[in-house]
């Protein structure tokens, strides 16, 4: 009989932010392989797991799919974890999990901590429908011609990129997608965990020139918050009232604060918030 391939999630950050059904199955398989094995490694140290290692990344990834699915077909149990958070999301494994299934093995997915459902959670932007697109094209033409193509998607847009096109990043997305709510969340489940709500515009001038560090995750509201006035912030009614109530949520503010504050991040009157915030609640939006 065949073994089993178990896609594995681990912390983003936080070394706390594991399942016990992870933390088990990381005990109890053949072999791990792994991204960097010295990240792994440091999960593994931390909570007295010792098992064998091999690296999995997209430099030997279609060579060592091989590898592993020899093991697998001998009935051995591989977990494949990323550096941090859920294999396949925008980290190697697509290779591998098509040869498993090609042969018929057997695929368990053990859930855990992800980037994107971390942000999604505390950005304040509506997420009942979202996009998740990853890393955007590192150059400037394709990257571009990316954003043209999703200017008109109705979801909130949920983007990784890396600290160095940061602020090219955000002034391509200024030009094309316009002054719409967005969130820059950085270090996400660390020490300096920060969530920067704001327009693109206001995004793009605190950002430029700046040195940025760590892991960051860029949320953009959708094509249908974005209000006929470019020179007011593109949101929704609704998705102003979920943005109070997202800050209410996160931070015990009061409905009044979370109101004035909502309205200065989205450079809106604070009348204009008030009223979306009331009519969801009446149930009018």
């Amino acid at each position: 009989m065949p073994g089993t391939l178990y896609i594995v999630a681990t912390p983003i950050g936080n070394l706390e932010d594991i399942t016990l059904r992870a933390l088990r199955i990381l005990k109890e398989v053949d072999l791990i392989a792994c991204e960097d094995t010295r990240q792994t490694l440091k999960l593994l140290q931390h909570y007295g797991i010792r098992r064998p290692l091999t690296s999995y990344h997209e430099h030997n990834e279609r060579r060592r799919a091989g590898e592993l699915i020899a093991r697998l077909k001998a009935g051995q149990k591989v977990a494949l974890v990323s550096d941090a958070g859920t294999p396949l999301l925008s980290d190697p494994g697509a290779v591998l999990l098509e040869r498993a299934i090609a042969e018929g093995i057997p695929i368990v997915p053990i859930p855990g901590p992800s980037a994107i459902t971390t942000a999604a959670m505390a950005a304040g932007l509506p997420v009942n429908r979202f996009l998740f697109v990853g890393f955007l094209p590192a150059r400037r033409t394709e990257r571009r011609a990316e954003l043209e193509r999703l200017k008109t998607v109705p979801y909130t847009l949920i983007f990784f990129e890396a600290p160095h096109r940061l602020a090219a990043t955000l002034a391509d997305m200024r030009e094309i997608l316009g002054a719409r709510a967005a969130v820059l969340a950085r270090e996400l489940t660390k020490v300096h965990e920060t969530f920067e709500r704001a327009t693109l515009d206001v995004l793009a001038e605190r950002m430029a020139g700046a040195s940025v560090r760590g892991e960051i995750v860029l949320l953009v509201a959708g094509a249908e918050a974005v209000r006929s006035d470019p020179t007011t912030l593109a949101t929704s009614a609704t998705a102003l009232a979920e943005r109070v109530k997202a800050l209410m949520a996160t931070t015990g503010l009061d409905a009044k604060t979370a109101i004035k504050r909502v309205a200065e991040e989205c450079g809106v009157s604070r009348r204009i918030v008030y009223r979306a915030y009331v009519m969801e609640k009446d149930g009018d939006v």
